[in-house]
């Protein structure tokens, strides 16, 4: 049991770090864009990830579960949570204050995410993390609340507002585009 909670935080740890690295590496955050490019917050944000980021993200996931031995039970425990956390963090929901705070003060909840979609570059660059909001406020990614509240704050990146960027064949040649701004 012990080995498996430790491997299910260590991976936790390395998302956060990858997810980190997907904003600041160029080259890997040309498909993050894909991500970011949504323009209406909500659950099916958490699936909308281009292929390439997908691969990259499972072979990174291999390699530190070779390297660190993770029972096979904590591998699938593991992307189970990543998996409801992220249709979680992405949801469009209203949790009750109070509820909010204490359950932020530990789990990434979904308006401490949504600052992370938002379109300004110093929001977007904060609240890395999926599960755990230690990460962030260990690393100093934390950030409360947008500048303009929730309720004012664009979502999306503003290089990609029109709607025709968002069909399907337009988000897997995004990467691509000559366009790449915050």
């Amino acid at each position: 049991a012990v080995d498996i909670l430790i491997s299910v935080v260590v991976l936790d740890f390395a998302i956060y770090w990858q997810h980190v690295l997907v904003h600041r590496v160029p080259f890997l955050w040309r498909f993050h864009i894909v991500h970011h490019s949504d323009l209406d917050l909500d659950v099916s944000s958490g699936l909308r990830f281009h292929p390439v980021e997908i691969v990259a993200s499972m072979l990174i996931k291999v390699c530190l579960v070779l390297a660190i031995g993770a029972p096979v039970l904590a591998v699938v425990l593991f992307e189970v949570i990543l998996n409801g956390t992220s249709l979680f963090n992405h949801a469009n929901l209203k949790i009750p204050p109070l509820l909010e705070r204490t359950i932020r003060a530990v789990l990434v909840t979904p308006d401490m995410h949504r600052v992370h979609h938002s379109v300004a570059a110093a929001e977007h660059n904060s609240n890395f993390g999926f599960n755990l909001s230690l990460w962030d406020r260990l690393f100093g990614s934390y950030r409360a609340q947008p500048a303009a509240g929730h309720q004012d704050m664009t979502i999306g990146l503003t290089a990609f507002r029109d709607p025709q960027q968002q069909t399907l064949g337009q988000l897997l040649l995004q990467p691509f585009a000559a366009e790449q701004r915050a």
